[in-house]
């Protein structure tokens, strides 16, 4: 098997991602996912869809992630090892789809209005 090339992305953040078969190893912009998400519930997020389709231990995954937050890198990497995952064998597809791992999340931050203090707030009001 050769490399497969997949992209995630999730509000502003973007997940470039690089899958060959391997003995499980994850390294998220040359850290691994422990030292680079420092939360118990980012890494598992990320890991979601291989324990999904108990594919856990069976690739090695490059990642380069940049922009947003850690939230939104974690589900970006985890819509890009979905995309890898089906790439791979295409019965995987119906059981990651059921948990919602297939589907890009198009909500994005409201731009700010001129006028206005943020996107949808006034500024004060003053009666008097």
């Amino acid at each position: 098997m050769d490399v497969i090339n997949t992209i995630g992305r999730r509000k502003t953040s973007v997940a470039r991602l690089y899958m060959q078969s391997g003995n499980g190893d994850i390294l998220v912009n040359g850290k691994t996912v422990q030292d680079y998400f420092n939360s118990d519930v980012l890494e598992i997020i990320v890991k979601q869809p291989l324990e999904k389709v108990e594919q856990t231990g069976n690739f090695d995954i490059k990642i380069n992630v940049d922009g947003g937050g850690p939230t939104g890198q974690a589900e970006a990497i985890r819509l890009a090892i979905s995309r890898a995952l089906c790439e791979v064998d295409a019965e995987f597809r119906p059981a990651l789809k059921s948990e919602g791992f297939m589907t890009r999340d198009p909500r994005m931050v409201e731009r700010k209005k001129p006028g206005r203090r943020k996107a949808r707030r006034s500024f004060q009001f003053s009666k008097r």
